[in-house]
């Protein structure tokens, strides 16, 4: 295969972030937007050892589970992948792939039970980071880098953030000209206004602008800060965050508070959490607190229980178990998240849980634990880790999993030792591939 050669094919399956595949002569090509059993005319793009990278020349015949996207630049913008994709359908994808991934990697028969769905898939983030820059004709626009590449797609209403950035968004830009702001040049390095983070409050009418800038010296500020305020009175917050450095990471060391208290605040299941532009808050509180909700059923907790939280980050799930149990500790690696976890028992007056900044495999050694919640990062649980639990024997595991290949390796470990009694899946970022699993294990008899 060559590249711009034009060839048709059927798209069989999907890579694990959401790309059509399709095989052609022992060939295999990744296609954006492609769905499964639809027959396309596709143009090789680029060739790597193992692979093409192709795009969509033509649909000769469409998927019946193809609808019109309602946002209007789904194709080209790397924030979702399944735009195009009846909702019922993208479900059954995502049942489909982590069965696949239990039976094949872990070894069980265990399936599915419940896939807990958003009864409306829109609008449902509360945190976005846009870059700012200029398209081709040096007009300043905002969106999200189209995939693998440092290209900004304009995008100004997409369907799903909270509707309240996207207003503000647009006001922002109107005033990044009008006060004569200009964006920066990643290749000059030159210009002021990076990025915009905006974080907005579900169930508390608060919303938090950051200005991530190239320059401390921010001119015209205060006129900036009172026209904002004056369009936007649900703005509660406005930070200025600095960050000079020639990199990939969107927010720099230095934070100047230009407006509020320098934070916002939301609720989940009731308690109410203080969130600073750093601090890690789920971006889909619906369906967070019906992953909770769940982590608490599966527990089966009791006012004698001892819990372990680990990977705790802010300590929202120890928290919210906490009025359940005996006691929690909340065991986290990152001293900033720590903080945040014991002033957030502080915020809701729970007495009962103790945080501390530890590797978790280290802590758990030789301590009394009857249950364990587990949240860890799409590499999944440590070897060390793994080898801990087996060693203490917890009565009960709730496992919560960002990413189900690994989930299923390491349930191809515990299973020995415990029982697989419960497997869930909760949609927590609809339009894109992933899925949030959380199962239950108990201490086999």
């Amino acid at each position: 295969m060559k590249n711009n050669e034009v060839l048709q094919g059927i798209c069989v399956d999907y890579t694990y972030d959401g790309q059509g595949i399709v095989k052609i002569n022992n060939e295999v090509i990744f296609v954006p937007g492609l769905l499964k059993d639809e027959i396309a005319d596709i143009q090789i793009i680029y060739r790597k050892k193992n692979f093409c990278v192709g795009k969509i020349k033509k649909l000769i015949e469409l998927s019946p589970f193809r609808i019109q996207p309602k946002c209007s630049v789904s194709t080209s913008c790397g924030g979702c992948c399944f735009q195009n994709l009846k909702y019922e359908e993208q479900i059954n994808i995502k049942v489909n792939y982590v069965n696949q991934l239990l039976k094949r990697v872990a070894k069980i028969e265990n399936k599915v039970q419940n896939f807990i769905k958003m009864d409306d898939p829109y609008y449902f983030r509360n945190k976005i980071q846009v870059p700012f820059g200029y398209d081709k004709q040096h007009r300043l626009i905002y969106g999200f880098y189209k995939s693998k590449t440092h290209d900004i797609v304009y995008n100004k209403d997409c369907v799903i953030q909270d509707k309240r950035a996207s207003e503000i968004l647009k006001t922002l830009q109107k005033l990044f000209l009008d006060f004569k702001i200009p964006a920066y040049d990643e290749d000059k390095r030159s210009g002021f206004i990076r990025h915009v983070l905006i974080r907005t409050s579900h169930y508390l009418n608060q919303v938090m602008v950051v200005l991530i800038t190239n320059e401390l010296e921010f001119k015209n500020k205060n006129n900036f800060i009172k026209e904002l305020i004056k369009i936007h009175p649900e703005i509660t917050t406005i930070i200025q965050n600095i960050n000079k450095r020639d990199t990939n990471v969107i927010l720099g060391d230095k934070e100047i508070i230009l407006y509020g208290k320098g934070y916002i605040e939301d609720k989940l299941c009731d308690l109410k959490f203080k969130i600073s532009s750093k601090s890690f808050f789920q971006t889909n509180v619906i369906q967070t607190e019906k992953l909770y909700n769940l982590a608490i059923n599966l527990a089966n907790l009791n006012k004698n229980d001892n819990v372990l939280d680990c990977y705790c980050g802010t300590g929202t799930i120890g928290l919210i178990a906490s009025k359940y149990v005996k006691n929690v500790t909340g065991v986290e690696i990152v001293k900033e998240a720590i903080k945040d976890a014991i002033n957030n028992a502080k915020e809701n007056n729970i007495n009962n849980v103790n945080f501390i900044c530890e590797d978790a495999k280290n802590y758990l050694v030789n301590k009394d634990i009857d249950v364990i919640f587990v949240d860890p990062p799409r590499k999944g649980l440590d070897k060390n880790f793994i080898d801990s639990i087996l060693k203490n024997k917890p009565k009960k595991i709730v496992y919560i999993s960002c990413d189900p290949a690994t989930l299923a390796r390491d349930l191809n470990i515990l299973k020995e030792v415990y029982d697989i009694s419960n497997v869930n899946c909760v949609d927590m970022f609809p339009f894109s591939f992933h899925v949030e699993t959380i199962v239950g294990l108990a201490l086999k008899k």
